[in-house]
């Protein structure tokens, strides 16, 4: 079968607790998808098992011959290499200096394509969601961390290394106390990231600020939302800080990139137009008029499906023909 009459791509979502595949058609349409445990302890074998099983249980489930797949895509966390479709390595999962590309090919006779999970978000999210029609997308993803991706010019960024767009270890706040797992103080993780939320409030509960928060025994991101909903004066202090801080991020991001669609996801994003109202007003203030007024910030189209859909997206744009 010739490469243009191959009409379906896998895309595969590894992260360190879960394996999402899905086998999609050429404009992005799912047409089945499984989720499997990623078994990140019992090593890097054990792993690789799972994501081909994953594969076959997504082509069974179609009824789709193999012969009919033109590409496999995988978004993993990094760091990792493109060029050779190596993780080289990653705290939550097992693989060191490990070629996920290779196995795949060989065992289904296909070509795989391997992309930082941020990258990839940005390559669904400009092929078909958010920034769909447009030449340069940036992807941020607000949750546990802060990460993102860009599409320039049509192409994906990497930079020199592959290490491009860590938004969430620019420096914002240098006299900043919170200090960030990568050890720097007053970066976007420290400051605005769903931990960083948490982190807050929880050390004003333990300092002993009044605050409803205190009848939750844990208090998270969301927590800390319900709390600014009903008026609690630290809940909005804390969230009013950490959404001036993601806007100056975002104002920064305009500033080097220029691009036409910013499109926030991850679980602090779901919070709605309260967050995007305040960052956009907090982007506008760092930022020249005339560049903030060109560019869309919005939330991500394919929202609990960004991961997925955007390994399919990278296997659709790496397989193409030059």
């Amino acid at each position: 079968m010739e490469p243009e009459e191959k009409k379906y791509v896998i895309g595969i979502d590894l992260g360190g607790t879960k394996i999402t595949t899905a086998i999609a058609d050429l404009a992005g349409e799912l047409i089945e998808k499984t989720t499997l445990a990623t078994g990140a302890k019992e090593g890097e074998e054990v792993v690789m098992e799972r994501i081909i099983q994953s594969v076959e249980m997504v082509l069974e489930a179609s009824g789709l011959m193999l012969e009919e797949v033109r590409a496999i895509g995988i978004g993993a966390p990094g760091p990792l290499d493109p060029e050779t479709g190596s993780i080289i390595t990653t705290p939550n999962l097992p693989f060191r200096n490990f070629s996920l590309t290779q196995p795949l090919t060989r065992h289904f006779g296909v070509p795989a394509f391997l992309d930082n999970d941020g990258n990839v978000a940005a390559i669904g999210e400009w092929l078909f969601g958010a920034g769909k029609g447009y030449r340069n997308v940036l992807y941020m993803t607000v949750s546990t961390g802060v990460g993102g991706g860009a599409v320039l010019n049509g192409r994906s960024y990497h930079g020199s290394r592959s290490n491009a767009l860590e938004i969430g270890h620019m420096t914002i706040e240098p006299s900043s106390p919170h200090q960030c797992n990568c050890g720097n103080h007053g970066d976007v993780e420290a400051l605005c990231s769903g931990t960083a939320i948490s982190k807050r409030a929880m050390e004003a509960i333990r300092a002993g600020r009044s605050t409803s928060l205190t009848r939750h025994e844990v208090v998270t991101s969301y927590e800390v939302y319900q709390g600014y909903k009903e008026g609690d004066e630290l809940s909005i202090e804390i969230l009013t800080q950490a959404w001036k801080y993601l806007g100056i991020a975002v104002a920064n991001l305009i500033l080097v990139f220029d691009p036409d669609v910013i499109a926030i996801g991850g679980g602090v994003s779901k919070i709605g137009s309260d967050m995007f109202d305040a960052v956009k007003a907090s982007a506008q203030d760092h930022c020249f008029d005339f560049m903030f007024d060109s560019v869309q910030i919005v939330p991500t189209a394919l929202a609990q499906d960004t991961g997925v859909i955007g390994a399919v997206a990278l296997a659709i744009v790496s397989s193409q023909p030059e």
